[in-house]
C-alpha cells in the first residue's frame, strides 16, 4: 500500500466506522438576523501580572506582562499581523494600581514589586514610563513604506482607584470620586505622538462584590461621566472619538441595573462583563466541564441577562465581554493552552454572539495557562488558529440555527464574511459520535415546516479541526488532517479550506470542530 496516498478523509473515514453515526436536521432561519456582532468581534487582552505573578505552585506569566513584553519577537508581530486588524485590550487586574509617569514627577519610576501587605494582590504600585508608552503604541501603530499600519484595535484599561481611598467602615469598598488628571495627561501625550485608541475602560473587576475592591454602582455611573466628558474635551471629532466602556467585571443583575440607570444617555459606548465560568484552574473537573453541554449552556442566561438590561437602560450601547479566561487564576492547568479548551472557548464566542454581544475579548494573547500564544516560545496554540478561523470566515450578522438532535452538537450561524452565502460552526463534544448532517432552510413566517431540505450545488468550503493523534489534551490542531505549524521563516501558516462536493452530506467527525462555508445559500438576511 502506498501509505502517501492516504488522506485525512481516509483518516476521517475510518475515525466514522469506528464510531457511531447519527444523523441530524440543522435548521436555518435566514430570513432575518437575530444579531449583530461588530466587524472585529475577537479580541485578545494582554495584561500587567509581573513574572512572580503564581498560582497553585506554577508561575505561568513569564515575561509576558506589558512591562516585559518582547515587543520585537516576529512570532507575536505576525500572529497580531494575521487578523488586520486584532483588538487588543490592554488591562487586567493590576490596571488600578498603575500610575502613568508622564509629567516625570514621579520619583522611582519602576513597575510592580511583590508585596506582603497593604496592596492589592500582593503588589505595589507600578509605574508607566513614557518611553514604554512609545514602545507600546510604536508595535501597535506600525509604519511601513511611509504608510502607518494599524495592526491592532487598542481598548486601554484605565486605572479606576486613583484618588479613592478605602472605606473605614467596609471592607474593600473604594469610596471619593475618580481622579482623572493622570489620565487627562495621557491622553494628551497619545495625542500628541499620534497614537490611536480605539476605546477606553474604566476599571477592573469592581462591580458588584468586587474581587480586591469594590465601588458601588452609582458612584462608578458618576465616574463614567466624568471620562465620557474628558474623552469628548480630549477627542473633540465625534468620528474618532475613542469608545468608553465600563465597569469591565462580573455580572451582578441589582448592580448592572443601578449602574446602567444612572449612568445617562449615551455616556457608555460598551457595557463589559468577565467571564470565568469553569472555576479555578487547579480544578481536576474543567476537561470534563468543556465537553459537557448542559454545563456549558449554563452560562447563557447571563450573556441573556446583560443583554436585556442594555435594552431596557442603554439601548444606545452594546455587550461586550471584555476579558474571560474560563478558569481563573492563570487558566486550568494541562487543559486552556490544549484542543479540548476549544470547545469551551468557540461554544462562548457563538453563545455571546447569538445574545448581541458585539466583542469578545479572551485573555490572554499570551501570558498564563490560556494564552492563545506559548508565553516563552509565542508559537501559537490551538486556540489562536481558531480565533483566527473564526475572525475570517464568520461575519457580523448572526442567523437562528436550531435542531433537535443530540446536545453534545454545538451549531451556530453567520452569514459568511466578505461573501456571499452563510458559514456555519459545529462543535462535537462526543467522543464516540459523529454526525451527518442534513440541512433545512427556513423561510416560513409564519411558522409550520421548514420550507425545504438545502441542496447545494457550488462546492463548499470546509475547515476541519482535529486534535494531533485524537488526543483534545493535545496543544496541535490538525486543519483538514495537516498539523498547523509555522514556516521555517516563522509565519503564520495558510489557512485553506477543503473544498467539497456541494451535494455531499457534511460530516462532524466525533470530538471535532468545522467551520463550513456554503457561498450558494441564499438567505435573505445576508443579501
Amino acid at each position: 500500500m502506498n501509505f502517501k496516498s492516504i488522506t485525512f478523509f481516509d483518516v476521517l473515514l475510518s475515525c466514522f466506522l469506528v464510531s457511531k453515526a447519527e444523523k441530524v436536521e440543522v435548521v436555518v432561519e435566514g430570513a432575518t438576523s437575530i444579531a449583530q456582532t461588530d466587524e472585529d468581534f475577537i479580541c485578545v487582552t494582554l495584561g500587567w501580572w509581573p513574572t512572580n505573578k503564581c498560582d497553585y505552585d506554577q508561575c505561568p506569566w513569564g515575561q509576558a506582562g506589558l512591562f516585559n513584553l518582547d515587543l520585537k519577537n516576529k512570532i507575536l508581530e505576525k500572529a497580531i499581523k494575521a487578523f488586520h486588524p486584532l483588538r487588543i485590550r490592554v488591562g487586567g487586574s493590576m490596571q488600578d494600581q498603575v500610575v502613568y509617569n508622564v509629567r516625570n514627577n514621579i520619583e522611582n519610576c519602576k513597575p510592580f514589586e511583590k508585596q506582603d501587605k497593604g496592596f492589592l494582590f500582593g503588589f505595589s504600585i507600578g509605574c508607566l514610563d513614557m518611553k514604554r508608552w512609545d514602545k507600546l503604541n510604536e508595535f501597535f501603530n506600525q509604519t511601513r513604506y511611509k504608510f502607518m499600519i494599524y495592526i491592532a484595535k487598542v481598548t486601554f484599561g484605565l486605572n479606576a482607584l486613583i484618588g479613592r481611598k478605602e472605606s473605614e467602615t467596609e471592607k474593600t469598598l473604594w469610596v471619593g470620586d475618580w481622579y482623572s488628571h493622570n489620565a487627562r495627561d495621557l491622553m494628551r501625550y497619545t495625542i500628541s505622538k499620534g497614537y490611536k485608541i480605539d476605546s477606553y475602560e474604566l476599571g477592573n473587576e469592581l462591580c458588584g462584590v468586587g474581587v480586591s475592591a469594590r465601588i458601588e454602582a452609582k458612584q462608578y455611573a458618576k465616574d463614567m461621566a466624568t471620562l465620557k466628558n474628558l474623552v469628548k474635551e480630549m477627542y473633540p471629532n465625534p468620528k474618532t472619538q475613542p469608545k468608553v466602556l465600563g465597569p469591565g467585571g462580573f455580572y451582578d443583575k441589582k448592580w448592572f441595573d443601578t449602574f446602567l440607570d444612572a449612568s445617562g444617555h449615551d455616556v457608555i459606548d460598551g457595557v463589559t462583563h468577565h467571564i470565568y465560568n469553569l472555576g479555578p484552574g487547579n480544578n481536576p473537573d474543567v476537561v470534563r466541564r468543556v465537553q459537557d453541554p448542559f454545563f456549558l449552556t449554563q452560562i447563557a442566561q447571563t450573556f441573556k441577562d446583560v443583554s436585556n438590561a442594555i435594552d431596557k437602560f442603554a439601548p444606545w450601547s452594546g455587550a461586550w465581554v471584555s476579558e474571560s479566561g474560563g478558569a481563573y487564576n492563570s487558566g486550568g492547568q494541562l487543559v486552556s493552552y490544549t484542543f479540548a479548551f476549544g470547545f469551551w472557548y468557540l461554544d462562548q464566542l457563538g453563545m455571546t454572539s447569538v445574545y448581541n454581544h458585539k466583542v469578545y475579548c479572551r485573555q490572554a494573547l499570551t501570558g498564563g495557562n490560556y494564552a492563545l500564544l506559548n508565553t516563552t516560545t509565542f508559537i501559537p496554540n490551538p486556540d489562536y488558529y481558531s480565533a483566527l478561523l473564526w475572525h475570517r470566515v464568520m461575519g457580523s450578522k448572526v442567523l437562528s440555527v436550531t435542531h433537535k438532535g443530540s446536545p453534545y452538537l454545538r451549531v451556530y450561524s453567520h452569514c459568511a464574511k466578505n461573501e456571499p452565502g452563510i458559514s456555519f460552526i459545529f462543535i462535537n463534544l462526543s467522543k464516540k459520535t459523529f454526525f451527518e448532517i442534513d440541512l433545512f432552510h427556513d423561510l416560513n413566517f409564519h411558522g409550520g415546516s421548514p420550507n425545504f431540505e438545502f441542496k447545494g450545488h457550488k462546492e463548499r468550503e470546509g475547515y476541519h479541526l482535529t486534535p494531533k493523534d485524537g488526543n483534545i489534551l493535545s496543544s496541535v490542531v490538525l486543519l483538514n488532517g495537516k498539523p498547523l505549524e509555522l514556516s521555517d521563516s516563522v509565519e503564520i501558516p495558510e489557512l485553506k479550506p477543503k473544498l467539497v462536493d456541494g451535494l455531499k452530506p457534511i460530516s462532524i467527525a466525533a470530538h471535532s470542530i468545522a467551520f463550513i462555508t456554503i457561498r450558494d445559500f441564499n438567505a435573505p438576511a445576508c443579501s
